[in-house]
């Protein structure tokens, strides 16, 4: 089973001092074994990435349980912004459709009643699984 064979991963991305943070992500293939996905600038996953590049990442569920037979795949994340974060999004919305415009939605709601407002797919990133050693 492929990274973006099934609607979400379990992408786990790494604290300062090295504590591991998984959250179920929707994901979109890109050119080879590579994935995709959107997030916000506010996440706690683009604070993460933008000191570590590390991530590992999982086929699962959207609570975040891991599909059965599949083990962690070891991955360098990129943050990608322009066409390339363009190209993301809409492959996200293509695929996910009317949940993405929920999703988006229920952003803009949480904002209004945290009176902060949380850009919404602002950025894009790349996941790239290392080559497996032998």
């Amino acid at each position: 089973m492929g990274l973006a064979d099934g609607k979400y991963i379990l992408v786990t991305t790494f604290r300062r001092d090295g504590t591991p943070v998984a959250t179920p992500t929707w994901v979109v293939p890109l050119e080879g074994d590579t994935v995709g996905f959107h997030t916000s600038s506010a996440s706690g996953k683009a604070k993460r990435l933008a000191h570590t590049p590390r991530v590992t990442v999982q086929p699962c569920n959207a609570r975040g349980r891991v599909t059965a037979g599949t083990e962690p795949v070891d991955a360098t994340a990129r943050v990608v912004e322009g066409a390339e974060r363009d190209a993301i999004v809409a492959k996200v919305a293509a695929r996910y459709g009317f949940m993405n415009t929920v999703a988006k939605a229920f952003e803009s709601v949480a904002g209004l009643v945290k009176r902060k407002h949380v850009p919404y797919a602002d950025r894009a990133v790349v996941v790239t699984p290392k080559e497996p050693t032998p």
